[in-house]
């Protein structure tokens, strides 16, 4: 009787090598079993499946791999969701240090990106899951900490440099940069701003108020100093 061989660690129909040779321990991943994965998971979301119908059955059969491969690189559905979104996301953008107000730009601009309409489905099918499904939230948490630890690094350092004053709530601060982002986002009214003048505009209101020594005074307006009392202004040959 004829055994067959196990099943490739990637996706159905690829070429696999099923000779018996020694492999390393713990079979190598497969790029293109990730991408293939984390696409189903991504298309299912866009198609409007909730977190709780999406089995990893109908993942497996979507992404044309085993359920066995899934759970190789992922302990849950949850885990794989969020690692799904994070590619959505794309890495966090890199300050220059030069000043507080570009580095805040910076990070303000890459949350105002334009998003397809794809990932605003994702998105939508999402939000009802986070707040109501805690594990998820706190995963979620995690996954956009990256983003309020760029900014809590460029306003420590704005405190250093005295850009910024001494005695301001960092975490109040990050909270005000970027939930008028995130609630436009969820609800997106144009409320008669332009979209792309948004960051800047909650950037430059903010810093009139926490604005430090350095800074303040780069802003201040030139004041002359006015003539001694009795003094001839007029010019003398």
């Amino acid at each position: 009787m004829t055994t067959k061989p196990p099943m490739s660690d990637g996706v159905r129909g690829a070429s696999s090598d099923t000779s018996t040779a020694a492999r390393p321990p713990g079979r190598p991943r497969s790029a293109r079993a990730d991408e293939a994965i984390i696409q189903a998971v991504l298309d299912m979301l866009a198609s409007g499946t909730t977190v709780d119908s999406l089995s990893m059955d109908a993942l497996a059969s979507t992404a044309g791999v085993g359920k066995a491969t899934i759970y190789r690189r992922w302990p849950n559905k949850e885990a794989l969701i969020l690692d799904a979104v994070a590619t959505l996301k794309g890495p966090v953008p890199q300050p220059t240090g030069k000043s507080v107000r570009e580095d805040l730009l910076l990070l303000l601009q890459s949350l105002c990106r334009p998003r397809s309409a794809r990932e605003i489905r994702i998105f939508n099918c999402l939000l009802p899951e986070i707040q109501r499904n805690p594990e998820l939230r706190a995963s979620y948490e995690a996954l956009v900490q990256r983003g309020r630890n760029a900014i809590r690094t460029v306003l420590h350092r704005g405190i250093a440099t005295g850009e910024l004053r001494s005695d301001i709530d960092i975490d109040l601060v990050i909270a005000m940069l970027t939930t008028p982002l995130l609630a436009r986002m969820t609800v997106p009214w144009s409320l008669g701003l332009e979209k792309s003048s948004i960051p800047k505009k909650i950037i430059d209101t903010l810093l009139a108020g926490i604005a430090g020594p350095a800074l303040a005074q780069d802003a201040a307006p030139a004041v002359s100093t006015p003539p001694p009392a009795g003094s001839d202004p007029s010019p003398t040959d």
